[in-house]
């Protein structure tokens, strides 16, 4: 009977730890996405490529001129070819994260964007990312985004 007003703070502990580490690999998720976007800030096409897992889909949900619909997937390949070629512009792509889902391996994040070509606003839009928990740490298996002028924040 002594110890009982130590049951609350003992229970506090041990349902904080689950929180702490998942706010951990919610960080490390993160940090693998901002990899990304620094890479192509660089245009480093292998600071880029560590960030993905084999064979990733990457996939833009878009409007056309027109005002057809149109999802264009693009290859792993192709996209770090274009950023690893010398190009006098500066790929600027200013995200935040607007949620973050973890459950074990798998990791679920929406990032709405801004992207600028050096300080010139280019386009807009959000970004879906899904990742995967390798033993190399957090890797993107699929990414989508859509692609708009107007109607930006």
């Amino acid at each position: 009977m002594k110890y009982l007003h130590l049951i609350p703070f003992v229970l506090l502990i041990i349902c904080s730890r689950p929180a702490a580490a998942q706010h951990s690999e919610e960080e490390s998720v993160k940090s693998a996405i901002r990899q990304l976007f620094e890479g192509m800030k660089r245009g480093d096409s292998a600071m880029v490529k560590a960030v993905f897992y084999e064979n990733p889909v990457m996939q833009t949900a878009l409007t056309t001129k027109d005002g057809t619909l149109k999802l264009v997937t693009a290859s792993l390949e192709k996209f770090l070819t274009a950023v690893g070629t010398p190009h006098t512009d500066v790929w600027d792509e200013r995200i935040t994260f607007s949620k973050v889902l973890v459950d074990g391996p798998l990791a679920s994040v929406w990032t709405p964007y801004s992207f600028y070509l050096n300080d010139k606003f280019s386009h807009c839009g959000v970004n879906s990312f899904q990742l995967f928990k390798s033993p190399e740490g957090w890797k993107i298996i699929y990414l989508v985004d859509t692609r708009r002028k107007d109607n930006c924040l």
